[in-house]
């Protein structure tokens, strides 16, 4: 059982209670930053795409690079072969599916949904697919090279692009692209 402060740090579980509870503190940066940005037509637009942005994506990289049982004694396995853990994932029990796909999903969604709102040069699903991948081969080689004990694997990049770029659709009418 794990107890005291690596509860709420060092489990997942911990995390989305700590990601809830934050949740009243993002409102106030983002009121914040509107009042600091008075002056601007757009306060509330950039101030909330910027707060989406990390709110969104922090608690996600947080409990991704949380380590195995085995950190540091093992190098963990990596997996180049695209679509080969994808299809492992799914012959799994539906709640194991669920949990893999739609996390995997999640992970840059918020920098695909609010990316293209805040910077116009983000402003194309492509753009976003690309930043997304980019960021999550750098979460890929982290895991691996830290040694926390996980699969660092090519079908995880392109689910969290895949999140990011569905995302991205979602909050088309929004973008700016001036």
């Amino acid at each position: 059982m794990i107890t005291g402060w690596h509860w709420w740090f060092g489990a997942i579980s911990g995390v989305v209670l700590l990601t809830v509870a934050a949740l009243p503190l993002a409102a106030l940066v983002v009121w914040v930053l509107v009042r600091r940005r008075e002056g601007t037509g757009a306060a509330w637009r950039r101030s909330m795409a910027e707060v989406g942005i990390v709110y969104g994506t922090v608690p996600w990289i947080w409990m991704i690079m949380l380590p195995g049982p085995r950190a540091g004694e093992v190098s963990g396995r990596v997996s180049l072969v695209p679509v080969r853990d994808l299809l492992a994932v799914l012959a799994s029990p539906p709640l194991t599916v669920v949990v893999q796909v739609v996390g995997n999903l999640l992970v840059f969604a918020a920098l695909g949904f609010f990316g293209p709102i805040r910077f116009a040069a983000l402003a194309s699903v492509p753009r976003i697919l690309a930043l997304a991948a980019v960021c999550s081969a750098l979460v890929e080689v982290l895991q691996h090279v830290l040694r926390l004990d996980r699969v660092s694997s090519v079908d995880d990049v392109l689910l969290n692009a895949a999140g990011a770029g569905l995302a991205a659709l979602l909050s088309r009418r929004w973008w700016r692209t001036g």
